[in-house]
């Protein structure tokens, strides 16, 4: 016969395997999503100064820093989404996130506040 206070240790036994699997991946995601969105502005910057200031002779190596920067964001987004299971929404919303300028900081710190809140990190 199990006891309530042997439920409870296995219960936070549980809660601490998961919480040591999310934090590492919640750390990943906000590096990940603050490199995106210095990334991102940069490459706006770059197109303004291209397209309406008419500036040449302007590094063409930007676009493919982000592209790749934002590769390795949807990868680490997708790996936190899966452990923290958000809906398939959350998890297009957030990764969508990075497209857009200055979103990705808001983004990133309200899913981080959130996960942190459901997982008591």
């Amino acid at each position: 016969m199990s006891t309530g206070q042997d439920e409870t240790t296995a219960g936070s036994v549980a809660d601490t395997a998961k919480q040591k699997k999310i934090a590492p991946a919640l750390l990943r995601y906000r590096v990940l999503a603050y490199a995106t969105g210095v990334w991102l502005l940069v490459l706006t910057a770059e197109m303004v100064a291209k397209y309406i200031f008419k500036v040449d002779n302007l590094p063409t190596w930007i676009a493919v820093v982000h592209g790749w920067v934002y590769f390795v964001y949807l990868l680490v987004t997708l790996d936190l989404a899966v452990k923290v299971r958000w809906p398939a929404g959350r998890t297009v919303g957030t990764l969508l996130a990075g497209t857009i300028p200055f979103l990705s900081f808001y983004v990133e710190h309200q899913r981080t506040k959130q996960v942190r809140r459901d997982f008591g990190l």
